[in-house]
């Protein structure tokens, strides 16, 4: 029960960032998503050590281990524009796919970077 509870203030405090993030964008107009300030800002809380990894740790696992649910609304939200994928499917199809490689290539590449310099660091 008490790991639950923890999860969820550290869900919520996720929460919090995105919706600071999102006034900070709609009050200084940045041409930029809401989502990708609160990553910022939570990386520079992070780098700043003003939180610490483990304080956001449980929260962020449960999140990512959940994160295909998130998807399913904009998924189904799909079936509205049924002309758009009759005229541009393919060309829908492709573009995923082209992301969907370049996403798996940059993190691949990520990975080997960190593994490297973590085996470099324990050496």
């Amino acid at each position: 029960m008490k790991s639950w509870l923890i999860t969820g203030v550290q869900v919520l405090f996720f929460v919090v960032i995105a919706q600071i993030a999102d006034v900070i964008v709609q009050w200084l107009g940045f041409p930029v998503p809401g989502s990708i300030v609160g990553i910022g800002m939570l990386f520079a809380l992070l780098k700043c050590k003003i939180i610490r990894l483990e304080w956001i740790e449980l929260g962020s696992q449960w999140l990512l281990a959940e994160m295909l649910l998130f998807f399913i609304p904009a998924f189904v939200g799909i079936i509205d524009y049924k002309s758009l994928l009759a005229d541009h499917g393919i060309a829908i199809v492709v573009i995923i796919a082209i992301s969907l490689l370049a996403v798996m290539i940059c993190s691949g590449f990520i990975g080997q970077q960190l593994s490297a310099r973590k085996e470099r660091q324990v050496e």
